[in-house]
């Protein structure tokens, strides 16, 4: 049996993330669901609210569960063959660009999700 990493690995590993944020998002689309239920529909402002919020829900619960069945097929990919790689490309211009952009916009959800649950732990506490 080989132990070495492979890209089937590499994508079964990194399964998790769009796991955890379809969790994230099917769990977003539950607060705003809950939250659309205590708007007064018989007022004429809270209409279009109740309605960007129902339209909300159905688009995160549709992608959430794209994103968890893109996860489960990540992780169905443990055990791919290695195939051949052109080394060249896969420290080329194109990919390190690639990679860098990655890293970005995971530092930048990092920051994102890090201010977010501050304010929403005060939030929490002040619901409770």
């Amino acid at each position: 049996m080989n132990d070495q990493p492979t890209c089937g690995t590499g994508l079964a590993a990194q399964a998790a993330i769009p796991a955890s944020v379809g969790e994230l998002l099917a769990a977003m689309a539950a607060v705003l669901d809950t939250h659309q239920t205590a708007l007064d529909i018989t007022d004429e402002n809270a209409k279009p609210e109740h309605h960007a919020y129902v339209t909300l829900v159905l688009e995160l619960q549709s992608i959430s569960a794209q994103l968890v069945a893109t996860a489960l097929r990540m992780g169905g990919c443990r055990n791919l063959p290695m195939g051949r790689h052109d080394e060249e490309k896969m420290s080329g211009r194109d990919a390190v660009a690639a990679f860098e952009r990655f890293v970005h916009a995971e530092r930048m959800l990092l920051s994102q999700l890090t201010q977010a649950i501050g304010e929403h732990e005060a939030m929490l506490t002040q619901m409770r």
